[in-house]
């Protein structure tokens, strides 16, 4: 399977968040965004972003303890993990189990868990340039997710 990748340039953290915005008008129901990126690079920025324009109003941090927090209150469910410390655990916590309960899983720390996610997702890797430039990769599975990146991009 060839794999596609879409590049976008942000220059600040509004130019994520705008990025999030844009996905979140696509979103659908089993929708999976994995988030890969090093320490402040902004995948809560864009998970933030994401889950206001859904509606929800909660503050939104970084479920580092809880590795999972559940946003019930926006137009879908929201699914936020946050997955660094799993990288050696090797004991089924449920993760898969949310893919198919019909919300948004955003996942920060994915490339910690690849062997867990499904097949078809999307996701994106932010590089960090300099103090306020990230360069973003969105990489589609699946033909939905495809067609998503062609609409946004």
């Amino acid at each position: 399977m060839i794999e596609m990748e879409y590049k976008i340039t942000s220059y600040c953290e509004r130019d994520t968040a705008t990025l999030a915005e844009n996905l979140e008008s696509e979103k659908f129901p089993n929708m999976v965004i994995c988030l890969m990126g090093d320490l402040g690079s902004g995948k809560t920025i864009f998970t933030k972003a994401f889950a206001k324009a859904t509606g929800i109003d909660e503050d939104i941090t970084s479920p580092t303890f809880n590795i999972i927090k559940e946003y019930p209150n926006g137009e879908l469910p929201l699914y936020h993990m946050d997955v660094y410390r799993l990288e050696d655990c090797k004991e089924d916590i449920g993760i898969e189990d949310y893919f198919d309960k019909g919300g948004v899983t955003i996942i920060e720390w994915a490339d910690m868990i690849m062997d867990k996610l499904p097949d078809e997702r999307l996701d994106i890797k932010i590089r960090v340039i300099d103090e306020n430039t990230r360069i973003i990769k969105l990489i589609p599975y699946g033909k939905v997710y495809e067609d998503i990146c062609e609409v946004i991009s």
